[in-house]
């Protein structure tokens, strides 16, 4: 990869509805790899594996609503299991909440868990793409936003 290229992102959606994370997977595919989760606990499960194995997620896209573990619930243990980790909310996995429009009230509540946006389904390639630039850069040493 040359300088000029953007970074590759370690990408994780979590959503349990099998068509949404499907869509997903094309539109975040631009921006790197990702990796799917069906429920809360199964993302906090995944992100605890990839902080043991020091690959961690760079982006998270959690649904609000989702069965055994909804997403303010998961974003919340994210954060624990990142402490735990000794990384710092600002050099950790930037966070973007997936929401219907009558879930925007539930979302503004994942800001106080430290997540970095929020999207309202349907999803298009613009929406996302806006949402990705406004992200704050990544503190971290070895991964940075849009290739910065």
């Amino acid at each position: 990869m040359n300088s000029g290229d953007p970074v590759k992102l370690k990408i994780l959606v979590v959503d349990d509805d099998s068509a949404s994370c499907g869509l997903m997977g094309v539109l975040f595919s631009e921006y790197g790899q990702c990796d799917y989760a069906a429920h809360g606990a199964e993302a906090v499960e995944m992100v605890t594996t990839s902080l043991d194995d020091k690959e961690p997620y760079d982006l998270i896209c959690l649904d609000i609503m989702m069965p055994e573990m909804d997403g303010l619930e998961a974003l919340k243990k994210i954060r624990e299991t990142e402490q735990a980790h000794r990384i710092d909310i600002k050099n950790g996995a930037k966070v973007i909440m997936t929401t219907t429009a009558s879930q925007v009230s539930k979302t503004m509540k994942a800001f106080h868990f430290g997540c970095s946006g929020y999207l309202v389904k349907p999803i298009s390639k613009e929406k996302l793409a806006k949402e990705i630039n406004k992200l704050p850069p990544r503190r971290s040493p070895n991964a940075q936003w849009r290739g910065r």
